[in-house]
This record gives C-alpha cells, structure tokens and sequence, in this order.
C-alpha cells in the first residue's frame, strides 16, 4: 500500500483535505502536525517552557499518540486522554511552532512517524512529511493559498470556537508562523522537488480532495502487485 504526504503552510487546508482523501480510500491517517501541538498542550500543563529544548524533548519522547475516527471526526488522544479540542486554539498553535523548531524534538516524534509511513496505506499531513518523514511517498502533494484566504479560513474556525480575535491578528499569527516555519534550521517547511503544487486560494475542500484521490488511485494503479 502506499503513503500520501501532504505538506503546506497552516490553514491552506492540508489537514481537511488529508482526512477525507484517507476516509475516501480506506487508508489511516496521522495528523503530525496534532503531535507536536500535543507536545506544546502537554509542556504548557507541566509548566515546562516552550524554548527549552532539551526538557520539552524529554517530555516529547515519554508521549503516546493515538488516533481514532469519530464518525468523520479524526480524535486526538494524548497519552489516552482526548484532546481534539485543546490542542486547536491559538495559543497551543503558536507553541506547536515553538517547539517544532527543536532538533530534539524533531527527533523524539520522528521515528514514529517514519515507521507509520513505512507502513503504507497512510495519509500524513504536515510540513516537513515529503522532504523528511515520508520521502519515498508515492504521492506528494503541496497544498498552498494565499496569506489573505488562509487567514480568512483561520479566522472563521477561531470564531466558531468562540475566540474573540480579528482577522488582521490572525493574517499577522499566519505570517509570523510562515517566517519562523520556513526559516528554521532543521526540517523547514519547503515543497519537495517531486511535489505537485496545488494552489486552492479559490477550491473547494471536496476539488482538492478529487484531484488527490484520483492521483492516488494512478499511483495504486502502477504499483507493483
């Protein structure tokens, strides 16, 4: 079976898009990028400092991660406890950037997830999963949108979760991530050179995840037996 990687900045759609091409095909799908917001979610509780490599490393390589459909909701458990919810604010987001920037963080979830897409018959989104977790997948996508519909995007998910913020923060969040992802020293967010770029600034979720689908069934196709 093979793996699918979908890279891109935040909010360009890459979670939404990974979860309905896994449920389309019957694959698995590991949300990497929930995993290091449960890092940040679990540092934040322990009182631990989101810059302190070496302890949030520690803490990172203790965790268990487990993933589980609800329906078409994918579940976040972290060490057996449900956090969906928690790990989707802001805060948590700004603190996943953070601490993802940590070689030794980096290294403590990457074993695990190279050995989920070893597995095949996977789906992982993220923004290091084509140059780094995943590069032999047979399908590689990088899912991409402009920094106003991304923000536009963002801002209407904090809403409905009740945050009170604006639409110029969250431009302005987006963008500082964009910088720190795209800058940092070990695994920046960078398309892979076999990645197919798909702009979606004016797709629909249910386009994207067509053309996916259908990439990943020519891949099925030519695969060896």
């Amino acid at each position: 079976m093979i793996t699918i990687a979908i890279d891109g900045p935040g909010s360009s759609g890459k979670g939404t898009v990974a979860r309905e091409v896994a449920r389309r095909l019957g694959f698995s799908y590991v949300d990497t990028g929930a995993m290091y917001r449960g890092v940040a979610l679990a540092a934040r509780r322990r009182g631990i400092d989101w810059a302190d490599a070496s302890a949030v490393a520690r803490l990172a390589s203790a965790l268990q991660f487990d993933f589980g459909w609800d329906g078409k909701l994918l579940r976040v458990f972290l060490d057996g406890s449900d956090v969906t919810t928690a790990i989707r604010t802001s805060s948590i987001g700004a603190g996943a950037s953070v601490v993802s920037r940590h070689p030794e963080v980096r290294a403590a979830l990457l074993q695990q997830q190279c050995e989920l897409a070893r597995a095949g018959g996977t789906v992982m989104d993220g923004r290091d999963i084509g140059t780094v977790v995943a590069p032999d997948a047979a399908v590689k996508v990088y899912l991409d949108a402009s920094l106003e519909e991304r923000a536009r995007r963002r801002h209407a998910e904090l809403v409905a979760k009740g945050e009170s913020t604006t639409l110029a923060a969250v431009a302005e969040a987006l963008a500082e991530r964009d910088r720190r992802d795209t800058e940092r020293e070990v695994a920046p967010l960078r398309r892979a050179d076999d990645a197919r770029y798909l702009d979606c600034t004016s797709l629909e979720p249910a386009e994207v995840v067509e053309l996916v689908v259908g990439w990943a069934k020519a891949a099925i196709g030519a695969s060896p037996a």
